[in-house]
């Protein structure tokens, strides 16, 4: 109870150091969302009326309060562009963020999973070295980049989706899962590819520990001491990097969402930060890091439940 209630503590200190470094930076960034939202009627009467009525000549201090007791409260204030509440803009594209990030995990579990305990149970075969090949080209090559290719080869050429045409859940729950197909096999396939190579390098490693001729001795098969033996151990490491993986597919999606044209957080996170839409990036990023360090904090805990051996200290 002691480590999870210093955990907590840590996650809460976390947020709060993050929060100040938000707001500050947006702070020392030079411009003003006033002229923008003004445009050519900016003069300095309509600047300061504008300032007054956003609370922008307020102290950095109340404002920086004010911003976090909103945000605590689930008021995340109203969109400078927009002219609407951040809460309302953002429902819809945190649901499609939330699902391409989703997709892509599942992808990553359900391709480098097997594929790492089949390259481990041949290991130093012919088709384990030609597979490590193709694991190290796939891993180069950067997600944005397999995602032009899957627009050219698959949107353009083949016609299997239609580049730039976002299908809403709400219209057709099929098509938007189905567009949703080629962004995340674009972030997850080298995702994939390093889980495979950690947990092919992990099992083989176990499978030169001493348990495991004990395990032999005892008449297991060699998928029963993988199974049962092997992958127990060799799994801790690789649910370390896949809580990282899991944070770089939320950061890849941001990405992906670009070459796809998928109107997600990433979208809006990006048009906000030229726009200087401080409410808007502000949400974002705050929402993008409870996210990590949850997900970094539940893989933690989740260690001791893996392997009993493991105690919290």
């Amino acid at each position: 109870m002691k480590y999870i209630l210093k955990k907590v503590g840590i996650f809460i200190l976390t947020l709060l150091g993050i929060s100040v470094l938000v707001f500050l930076a947006f702070q020392i960034i030079p411009g003003d969302p006033t002229t923008r939202m003004l445009g050519t009627q900016a003069t300095p009467e309509k600047v300061a009326a504008l300032r007054e009525q956003l609370g922008l000549n307020q102290s950095g201090i109340v404002r920086y309060f004010k911003w976090l007791s909103g945000f605590v409260n689930g008021d995340y204030g109203i969109s400078y562009s927009y002219n609407i509440p951040v809460s309302e803009l953002l429902s819809g594209k945190i649901a499609i963020t939330a699902a391409l990030s989703g997709m892509s995990f599942l992808m990553v579990l359900f391709m480098s999973l097997p594929i790492g305990v089949l390259r481990a149970r041949f290991a130093h075969s012919i088709p384990d070295r030609i597979s490590m090949v193709f694991n190290q080209i796939i891993m180069s090559v950067p997600p944005f980049f397999i995602g032009i290719i899957f627009t050219y080869v698959f949107g353009l050429s083949l016609k299997l989706f239609t580049p730039g045409d976002f299908i809403p859940h709400s219209v057709n729950p099929a098509g938007f899962w189905g567009f949703l197909v080629f962004p995340a096999l674009a972030i997850a396939l080298p995702k994939s590819a390093m889980v495979v190579k950690l947990l092919r390098s992990s099992m083989v490693k176990e499978m030169s520990e001493d348990y495991v001729r004990t395990a032999y001795s005892r008449g297991n098969s060699r998928w029963q001491v993988l199974s049962r033996h092997v992958m127990r151990n060799a799994i801790i490491p690789v649910v370390t990097f896949l809580a990282v993986t899991l944070v770089d597919i939320i950061a890849g999606s941001i990405i992906i969402e670009q070459v796809f044209a998928i109107p997600g957080m990433g979208r809006l996170l990006l048009s906000s930060i030229i726009g200087r839409d401080l409410p808007v990036v502000q949400t974002i990023i705050m929402i993008i890091s409870i996210a990590v360090i949850s997900v970094n904090y539940l893989a933690d805990i989740s260690y001791k439940y893996i392997d009993p051996r493991i105690r919290f200290r």
